[in-house]
């Protein structure tokens, strides 16, 4: 049995990758293809408890090591009991954020030495490497912005599942969102530049799009590519 088709998508904080993640998976399984979708930090129930750890915003005293490792330790779970083995069954696995969201946040934004961050993310991710990669680029402004609630209905919504975000005037007034999200404009710019570094590295891999553009559009684009990927692995 031929290997399955790993794929990533990457980005900032509302760059649309839940949302484009659900469309692919709908079509792909639309065409009769095995599809597993997944997201890091949590897709497993290990990980997802790691996941509340680092994301808390009352946990404002975890230091960047600490949130590196944990990071890192909720992904070698997601490798080891949900990655290898469906890609081994020659599924197609779709993964909201991988390794490269390590580069960029907390090597790019957090600051911890590049070779650190490598070191210790190759011993995490077993050799498990995303055959593509796309990166959904937006400013990380028209993100939050899309992650306002966009009625009253909405926000009470969101208020309740504890999802709500608000990007106001100030970076440390965003209220009601993780410990990621709340950081500010500085940090999310970083981010955003570090995954731009990392695509212009590795071209042949990570694809980036315009995530600015109607969701149709980028849905299209990717799923496009998604199938030339795989007829290209047909004839292999």
């Amino acid at each position: 049995m031929k290997r399955g088709i790993f794929i990533t998508v990457e980005g900032g904080e509302g760059v649309g990758k839940s949302t484009q993640i659900g469309i692919l998976g709908k079509k792909l399984k639309a065409k009769g293809y095995d599809v597993v979708e997944t997201h890091d930090p949590g897709g497993t129930k290990i990980g997802g408890r790691i996941r509340s750890i680092v994301l808390e915003k009352e946990h404002k005293e975890l230091s960047q090591e600490t949130e590196l490792l944990l990071f890192l330790a909720a992904r070698a779970q997601l490798v080891q009991e949900i990655i290898i083995p469906n890609l081994a069954a020659g599924k197609i696995v779709i993964s909201d954020r991988f390794y490269h969201s390590t580069y960029a946040y907390q090597g790019g934004a957090r600051g911890i030495e590049f070779e650190t961050v490598k070191a210790l993310n190759e011993f995490a991710i077993s050799g498990t490497r995303p055959d593509i990669t796309f990166l959904l680029d937006l400013t990380p402004d028209l993100g939050f912005k899309r992650m306002e609630p966009k009625s009253n209905k909405e926000r009470a919504i969101l208020e309740e599942q504890v999802t709500l975000s608000l990007h106001l005037p100030s970076d440390n007034q965003r209220i009601n969102i993780d410990r990621i999200e709340r950081e500010g404009d500085k940090f999310h710019e970083e981010v955003r530049n570090s995954f731009l570094r990392l695509a212009s590295i590795e071209p042949e891999r990570i694809v980036v799009i315009d995530s600015a553009r109607p969701k149709e559009e980028v849905a299209s684009q990717i799923e496009n590519r998604v199938l030339q990927l795989l007829d290209e692995r047909s004839r292999q």
